[in-house]
């Protein structure tokens, strides 16, 4: 029994030291965004580790390719097709986010980890009747998570619960700034906060396979309250699976598989059409202990299957980069 404690100990701060998070939008609305590496196998296992952490992540999304189901259509110029057109030509979307992520236990059952993300976008399109484009930038804070975790359903610590918020702290007021469409309201899948309040639950397990190996599996579903200001993004359900390989504490391969899942968007100022769909993702990346307290990380998600609603631009890639320190 003793030296079962001591294997679990040494996989809890493994897991601590190994875990990232993308910080992608909660909605897919007009342009498909990439489906979130989990957020929550690096807070699995805190509840029991005295202290806090701080996480600061940097994440590219280029949403570069536009999609019709589970297909791509070939990327519209201006100069290549008939303007102007009776539906929107998205031409690209870069995201940039920076996330600062808080993280404290609350004794041996029970933690917090709170999300704050900032969000850095560009994004051209030529509306509907249009022959030029127009274009939009959007810098501001994005919708906060709080995320509350429960460990006391097993004496192993390895199977929890999740719940929380998301808050309604990012901006939807942005215009487009360039272009015909100059100063007219930026749709609302690409604003920086959807405006609702959302209801975050999950459950996540993880193990060891072996000496070397661990894995994880999570789930977690975002339900919105209420439409607000004729938008509700729709609501999405996410799972993950993970593995790693843990024979190196200084130098630690992982492997996720990252599935979405996201009902459209809905109101009167929502994309219904061109909003939602299904997303399945690969992602390896490796964690490298600087120190102690002081990790960092990197990852690169890679489509395995997407299917989208309607069109919407998908990235053909993200990138993830990061670093964390144990207080």
């Amino acid at each position: 029994m003793k030296k079962m404690k001591i294997q679990h100990i040494t996989l809890i701060r493994l897991l601590i030291a190994s875990g990232v998070a993308l910080a992608a939008p909660t909605s897919f609305a007009c342009s498909s965004c990439g489906c979130t590496l989990s957020s929550d196998w690096d807070s699995q296992g805190y509840a029991t580790v005295p202290g806090g952490r701080i996480d600061l992540r940097y994440d590219f999304l280029n949403q570069s390719e536009l999609r019709n189901g589970t297909s791509g259509t070939a990327k519209l110029k201006p100069a290549s097709m008939s303007l102007p057109s009776d539906r929107e030509i998205e031409q690209g979307t870069k995201n940039h986010y920076v996330t600062l992520g808080l993280d404290f236990n609350a004794g041996k059952n029970w933690g917090v980890n709170v999300q704050i993300p900032y969000i850095y976008r560009s994004h051209e399109t030529i509306a509907e009747g249009d022959t030029d484009i127009s274009s939009s930038k959007t810098s501001n804070i994005g919708d906060v998570k709080v995320l509350g975790r429960y460990l006391g359903l097993s004496e192993e610590k390895n199977f929890g619960l999740q719940f929380g918020l998301k808050l309604p702290t990012g901006s939807f007021h942005d215009n487009f700034s360039n272009g015909p469409q100059t100063g007219k309201a930026l749709d609302r899948g690409l604003q920086a906060g959807t405006g609702s309040t959302d209801l975050l639950l999950g459950v996540f397990h993880f193990a060891a396979l072996n000496q070397n190996w661990d894995y994880f599996a999570q789930g977690n579903v975002q339900l919105p309250f209420s439409e607000r200001d004729g938008y509700k993004t729709g609501t999405s359900l996410n799972a993950n699976f993970g593995l790693r390989y843990m024979a190196n504490e200084t130098v630690i391969p992982q492997l996720q598989i990252n599935a979405k899942a996201g009902h459209r968007d809905s109101g009167s100022d929502a994309d219904a059409e061109n909003s939602g769909g299904s997303l399945m993702y690969i992602s390896p990346g490796v964690t490298v202990s600087l120190s102690e307290k002081l990790k960092v990380f990197g990852f690169l998600q890679l489509p395995l299957y997407q299917n989208v609603n309607g069109v919407q631009l998908a990235p053909r890639y993200t990138v993830s980069l990061g670093m964390r320190y144990a207080m």
